[in-house]
């Protein structure tokens, strides 16, 4: 079903543009490079929309067949770059609305010379249903969303109903969708969300840690989690599995 032209511009999002100024630097790495990883989409009317009709093809942008992994608000690339890193051989999808986070990320990629990752600028419902096909993601990563923890602004957040079912589409049978936030009612929001979702299954739904996951070995400890240690947050992880 297509979607009606004017319908991102109506429908309350999960982000908020911050500023994409970048430094003299990042700016010239991003003038210089943004071509070879970043994926052009078609928009809509909203500079962060993706128009229906044109899903990715993976192949011929990776260049080859294999695993997807795409992070839903990769930041400044942390988990994508060490995953990249870690396996070569899969494919890496970061998908972020942040500008100076992408440019960080092409940066990275470039002192690294990896091969394996591409970058999306748009806001990733929609990159999830416009963009990726039906079964094309082996994982799908969201790392400390926004918990939007005021009461008035949880219908912002991103994990809810429709999201769970969407992701579970864009996932192989098997395919893991892993989340991990620092805000305890956010992350029994989504265990509770996720847990409906007819399609996926939590394989720790019956352990004594009240459905969490273990700490994913791929996540990489980041200067935000690191914080929110220091601040005395918990952690919590989900793993949920395409049934």
């Amino acid at each position: 079903m297509r979607s009606h032209p004017d319908r991102f511009q109506r429908e309350t999002v999960s982000f908020v543009r911050r500023d994409d100024r970048l430094g003299p630097q990042l700016q010239r790495t991003w003038d210089a490079h943004r071509q070879n990883w970043l994926l052009e989409v078609p928009r809509l009317r909203g500079s962060m929309s993706v128009a229906p009709g044109d899903l990715l093809d993976v192949e011929r942008e990776f260049g080859r067949v294999a695993p997807l992994v795409v992070e839903i608000g990769s930041g400044t690339g942390d988990a994508i770059i060490a995953g990249a890193v870690a396996r070569p051989g899969t494919n890496f999808l970061a998908v972020e609305v942040y500008r100076p986070g992408l440019a960080a990320t092409v940066a990275r990629i470039v002192d690294l010379q990896l091969t394996n990752v591409r970058l999306v600028h748009a806001d990733a419902v929609q990159v999830l249903e416009h963009l990726l096909g039906s079964g094309s993601a082996a994982e799908i990563w969201v790392f400390f969303a926004d918990p939007w923890h005021k009461n008035r602004h949880h219908k912002r957040r991103l994990v809810n109903p429709g999201f769970a079912e969407l992701a579970s589409s864009r996932l192989a049978s098997g395919g893991r969708l892993r989340l991990a936030t620092d805000w305890a009612d956010y992350a029994r929001q989504m265990r509770d969300v996720l847990s409906a979702c007819g399609s996926l299954t939590n394989p720790y739904g019956g352990a004594a840690d009240e459905g969490f996951a273990p700490r994913f070995e791929g996540r990489v400890m980041t200067r935000f989690e690191q914080k929110a240690l220091t601040l005395g947050r918990l952690i919590y992880d989900l793993e949920l599995r395409r049934v």
